[in-house]
């Protein structure tokens, strides 16, 4: 797989971050920690996070990249946006499922379905969704498969959704299609069962369900753009915005609710530092910005006045 263009980002509830990080090593047999950064004096009046303490974990699980952020009690996990694991076996999945079960819950319990011989989904015990499929015969392209499921107000709206980002994301594509049929109710004909796209070399589902839910997107599960310049920092945040909702420090709510992060790649640079002085100027920066300006961070980087 390319270079990862888009990192799931998770919001874990204040002191969990970095064990939730060890938990995740202990289930995926192919799993790291990379780069953590932690808080300096700059901030805590926002973000609740004291000097020393984690902000984020950088976490490879299967090849797929993701971020946890030491983000406190404001928004819980939720399935409105899971994970699937492709696994090569039967034992490969009552193995992940026994680790993830630990103190979790299952949604749908682990048996033979339509769609696969070995199958369940689990919250685990930080309330992270996710889906453990075995494939069979079918190829496994990529190990962890984010999966959006349009419920409540955003119903039917799955392909729509696929239509928008394969519109915005340069390199990109809808594959295969699966709908519900005449008689499934309480799903229209036509909605999705399932469909994949694949955005900048990655892949990600997408599903209606019109069954009763309590949950819908929110800020728990962002995704995150990295961006290599101001040029592409303004591109995906205009384009990302339309009819959505711009937040504080890169984050955004598309069309459909779905969280987003619009970043530029220089930031973890910027931000593991090893002069606390200079973190806590980029810190108090971006803390002020909704659509990151590079020129104005690298300002505050280096000291010079804004």
């Amino acid at each position: 797989m390319p270079k990862q263009k888009i990192i799931p980002y998770l919001w874990f509830d204040h002191g969990q971050v970095e064990s939730a990080a060890m938990f995740y090593l202990s289930v995926f047999d192919n799993a790291k920690v990379g780069s953590v950064t932690r808080a300096g004096n700059v901030g805590y009046d926002i973000t609740g996070i004291a000097a020393g303490e984690a902000i984020t974990v950088e976490l490879e699980i299967e090849g797929h990249k993701f971020i946890g952020i030491n983000g406190g009690p404001l928004f819980k996990f939720n399935p409105s946006i899971s994970f699937l694991v492709a696994c090569k076996t039967r034992d490969e999945v009552d193995r992940t499922w026994d680790k993830l079960a630990v103190d979790g819950e299952a949604m749908m319990d682990i048996g033979k379905y339509t769609h696969s011989e070995r199958y369940g989904w689990i919250k685990d015990r930080y309330g992270v969704s996710w889906q453990i499929m075995a494939m069979g015969d079918r190829p496994i392209r990529q190990k962890v498969i984010p999966t959006l499921m349009f419920v409540g107000p955003q119903y039917g709206k799955a392909e729509n959704a696929v239509k928008f980002y394969t519109s915005i994301f340069h390199q990109a594509n809808a594959g295969n299609v699966l709908r519900y049929t005449k008689g499934e109710e309480p799903d229209r004909e036509g909605t999705i069962k399932h469909a994949d796209f694949n955005l900048e070399g990655q892949e990600f589902a997408v599903m209606d369900s019109g069954q009763p839910h309590n949950f819908t997107f929110n800020e728990a599960v962002s995704l995150q753009v990295t961006c290599t310049n101001q040029k592409e920092v303004d591109y995906y945040w205009e384009r990302l915005t339309e009819d959505g909702e711009e937040g504080m420090c890169g984050w955004l709510k598309d069309r459909f609710g779905i969280s987003w992060q619009v970043t530029p790649d220089i930031m973890g640079k910027l931000l593991s530092d090893r002069d606390p002085a200079k973190v806590e100027r980029v810190t108090a920066a971006f803390l002020k910005m909704k659509r990151f300006d590079i020129a104005a961070l690298k300002k505050a980087f280096s000291g010079e006045n804004p």
